[in-house]
């Protein structure tokens, strides 16, 4: 049972309850031969890893046929959580290190997630087109904006406008004010009652 998942998402079918649960023993076992999540930290895993994640489900509900780019997914977040809350929403995880990509694959394939496609190349060479480009602590927003920008469709159909959603932390008010761009920031504090969401933000920028 994961009681943080179920505190916050209630209404959650049990087929995705249990994937969550698979993907736990999953990334267990992986995080002993490569280091997807620090060590040390990996008892925090559902708070600091599938929470933080999903938070961005709790700020936009992606409509059916959305398309997603996870820029440096690195060991697969936030991109394989939603991709499990959103299972009729296309979500391809790009990141430029080999080893991680392939992990990546393999759990994606045990947990049979049929929406996610894995790209192994650097993320300024990507020329698709994408709904939003979703981050986790991959670089300033300055320089995800630039990898971003010219990947993101005009053509909106969500709650919110098209553009890049990234969970960041602290004080962002210089990052924010070099890029001179729509802006809509959420203190994830007022969805989490738990002290490490204090600093914890989601960006949107468009």
């Amino acid at each position: 049972m994961m009681l943080l998942i179920e505190k916050y998402f209630p209404s959650l079918d049990n087929k995705k309850s249990e994937t969550f649960l698979k993907l736990e023993k999953i990334y267990y076992e992986w995080n002993q031969k490569i280091n997807l999540i620090s060590r040390k930290d990996f008892i925090f895993f559902e708070e600091r890893h599938l929470l933080h994640s999903l938070s961005i489900g709790l700020i936009i509900k992606f409509r059916n046929g959305s398309k997603i780019l996870d820029i440096g997914t690195g060991g697969g977040f936030p991109g394989i959580p939603l991709a499990i809350l959103y299972p009729d929403v296309e979500f391809t995880l790009n990141d430029s290190i080999t080893k991680k990509c392939k992990v990546i694959e393999y759990i994606v394939k045990e947990l049979d997630l049929k929406n996610v496609k894995i790209i192994n190349k650097r993320a300024e060479d990507i020329n698709n087109s994408y709904d939003f480009v979703i981050s986790r602590a991959v670089a300033s927003l300055p320089q995800l904006w630039k990898w971003s920008y010219n990947k993101i469709s005009k053509n909106s159909f969500n709650e919110v406008s098209n553009g890049l959603l990234s969970l960041k932390g602290g004080d962002l008010s210089r990052e924010i004010a070099s890029i001179n761009r729509n802006c809509k920031i959420w203190n994830l504090s007022d969805f989490f009652e738990e002290k490490f969401f204090e600093t914890k933000k989601v960006v949107l920028i468009w």
